[in-house]
């Protein structure tokens, strides 16, 4: 053997031995030594105390999932046990994690790229307790030491491919959320399979998108409160968070009970890193929509008791920000189905909402919530703040208008049949509801009425301090026919409805904004007929009184009524308030003052041709709109229309109420005449009543 070779020989053996005694030292070595190092750098690093308090081994095994010539090279399997994380120094409790055991393996060969790749963390009875004061502060936010102003960032990074773990223990303190969780995880006794939860047909369609679902491994139980609202439910998780790997998705199943609100779902989870796969499908059942905005941050209205079922699906790192979507849920709304998707996007520099909403039966009994109309009893049932008083008419709760700064919403609603009393003759509705920037707008509010059409456009400013409001409202071709059905003088009229309305005010409930309203309502009938017993079938006492003193039993025909009123600061004024039968012209004068919900009107009857009334005073109809009464004023009866028409008081009201003149099915409008005549400055011909 020549020198250079000699001399090879002995490198490449000394090369080695060199080589085998590193693998025999790394074999044999005792980890337990470098403990303490670990324990001080990690420490130092999180600014809490952390240590290994038992055993810390290194195993060294080839990795069955590696090809080829990397099959050969052995991976570091690590186990530690009876590990230990303190908390920062401000919390009271000693120790924020504690672990049994944790066993990892890394990649010898990502090691070379500078990424510490863990394909898999499994943990042993971890305890955990998550803690947040009312500052900000959390023990879950660790402190790092800043770095240099000019030092580069690490270029070393962490994969974590999945968590596998058993039985376990987390609390949460959050006095920023007003929450306290208790939650104990326990093995099942034995694993449930995903479909026996979601059903064959979910667990089919699941596979078929790439992945095929865990089995349900663990049982979960949680209690405490959850944003001040007490919380308790249970469910079914598997034992793999699979953090990337979509190919096993992980199993979710629970039921909770969160103050008056149900939740219950069931699905899988896969990346959930990034909740990039949420798919649950998800049931909501409460006394009322508006009480999920403390549990979701999602503005909704007062509602009565409502189900929903739906497929909820999230990304919680989309582009324009975190995206929930629920779709196709099917449910109830009080008596009301209700159908359709929404979705939500955290987006800026406000969430939200949007979507299209359907019911093909709406009960409207069901919408009084919405502007506070419902009992008493029902607004404690579904958590209402304020109570009506017995003596008001108008609703007096108040709108949420801070809720209103917190999300924008685009949302449609249909009724397509609204089911309703003989009193409402509502047959659909249909609006667009815009929320932009504490600024609610619906736009049109569409309601079918007696086979006519109520429009309006209504604005509402929650910015606002108290809230600022307008509504224009168009009622169009009103049929008289379709609005009492069960009265018999009127199914063959060919009679009709029309008027105008512009209010705006200020205030945050409906009886607020209508007790400061400024504005106009104008209203017209032409072509109808009145008795004591229409006045029975609307529910109008005071009514039935009235027309029973003007004239007694008989039903009599009208031609014309025409009503316009001026509204100031919540005071709506009598400009011309007629009604032109066959027998007389009858006027009312008077107010009805909205801020005190009060009634004070006088009705004046002027006899026509030879026929002379028997009434020899004029009546009153006085007090609270909720119970008002009426009698014979103790004045004589005086000429009423030939003042009006001295004054000119009655000419200008007159021409504007001629532009909600229309013809009714081919027939002329009784009204074009009797208003022609008043706005030329004459009254209709009348007798004056003998004495």
């Amino acid at each position: 053997m020549t020198r250079t070779r000699k001399i090879l020989f002995w490198i490449v053996t000394g090369l080695i031995l060199l080589l085998a005694g590193l693998v025999l030292v790394i074999a044999f070595f005792d980890w337990n030594r470098v403990k303490p190092i670990i324990n001080d750098k990690v420490s130092q690093e999180l600014h809490r105390p952390f240590a290994i308090n038992g055993d810390l081994s290194v195993a060294w095994q080839r990795e069955p999932d590696e090809g080829g010539w990397r099959a050969w090279i052995p991976w570091p399997h690590v186990v530690a046990q009876d590990l230990s994380l303190g908390n920062p120094d401000w919390s009271k409790a000693p120790q924020m994690v504690s672990l049994k055991r944790v066993e990892l393996r890394i990649s010898p060969l990502a090691l070379l790229v500078q990424q510490v790749s863990i394909p898999r963390i499994d943990l042993t009875e971890p305890e955990v307790a998550l803690q947040r004061l009312a500052d900000g502060r959390a023990n879950w936010t660790f402190k790092f030491d800043p770095q240099e102003p000019d030092a580069e960032p690490s270029k070393w990074s962490v994969d974590i491919g999945a968590i596998g773990f058993d039985k376990g223990h987390v609390t949460l303190d959050d006095q920023n959320l007003k929450t306290r969780l208790d939650l104990q995880v326990e093995l099942l006794g034995q694993p449930i399979a995903f479909s026996d939860i979601v059903g064959e047909s979910e667990a089919k369609r699941v596979a078929e998108q790439g992945g095929e679902p865990q089995a349900y491994a663990f049982a979960l139980k949680v209690k405490g409160q959850y944003h001040g609202q007490k919380l308790a439910g249970s469910g079914k998780i598997g034992g793999l968070l699979a953090l990337k790997d979509a190919s096993k998705p992980f199993p979710l199943q629970a039921q909770a009970q969160i103050g008056d609100s149900r939740i219950e779902l069931r699905g899988s989870l896969t990346d959930p890193l990034n909740l990039g796969a949420l798919d649950l499908r998800l049931k909501l059942v409460g006394s009322s929509l508006g009480n999920l905005y403390p549990l979701t941050g999602v503005t909704l209205p007062d509602s009565p008791p409502y189900s929903t079922d739906g497929r909820l699906t999230a990304k919680l790192h989309d582009p324009a920000g975190a995206a929930f979507s629920y779709k196709d849920f099917n449910g109830k709304i009080g008596e009301s189905d209700i159908h359709g998707s929404l979705a939500y996007v955290a987006s800026q520099p406000r969430p939200k909402l949007s979507g299209a909403l359907v019911s093909n039966q709406l009960l409207f009994s069901d919408l009084a919530p919405l502007i506070g109309a419902d009992s008493n009893a029902k607004q404690k049932a579904r958590g209402g703040e304020s109570k009506q008083p017995t003596d008001r008419v108008l609703p007096v709760e108040e709108f949420r208008t801070e809720r209103w700064r917190d999300m924008d919403a685009d949302v449609e609603f249909t009724g397509k049949r609204i089911v309703h009393s003989a009193e409402l003759p509502f047959t659909d509705l249909y609006t667009h509801l815009v929320l932009n920037d504490g600024q609610l707008s619906l736009e049109p509010l569409r309601f079918g009425v007696a086979g006519g059409k109520l429009d309006a456009q209504i604005r509402l400013n929650g910015h606002a301090t108290p809230l600022e409001g307008r509504a224009r409202l168009t009622a169009r071709n009103f049929k008289l026919k379709q609005l009492f059905p069960t009265f018999e003088p009127m199914k063959t009229s060919f009679g009709e409805l029309n008027g105008d309305a512009d209010i705006a005010g200020r205030g945050n409930s409906v009886a607020a904004l209508l007790g400061s309203a400024n504005g106009d309502l104008k209203m017209l009938i032409n072509d109808g007929a009145i008795s004591r017993s229409l006045m029975e079938i609307a529910g109008l006492n005071v009514g039935n009184y009235v027309v029973g003193k003007l004239f007694g039993d008989k039903e009599v025909k009208i031609n014309c009524a025409a009503a316009d009123f001026g509204i100031k600061t919540g005071l709506a004024t009598s400009r011309l308030f007629v009604f032109d039968t066959e027998n007389a012209i009858i006027y009312i004068d008077g107010t009805a003052n909205m801020a005190t919900e009060q009634l004070d009107l006088t009705i004046t009857p002027e006899s026509k041709g030879l026929r002379l009334f028997s009434l020899r005073s004029p009546l009153y109809v006085q007090g609270k709109f909720i119970k008002p009464s009426a009698g014979v004023k103790a004045v004589p009866l005086v000429l009423r229309g030939a003042g009006m028409v001295a004054l000119g008081v009655i000419a200008g009201p007159a021409a504007g109420l001629l532009a909600l003149v229309a013809p009714s099915n081919d027939e002329p409008n009784q009204c074009a005449p009797l208003l022609q005549q008043m706005r030329s400055g004459k009254a209709p011909a009348t007798v004056k009543p003998s004495k």
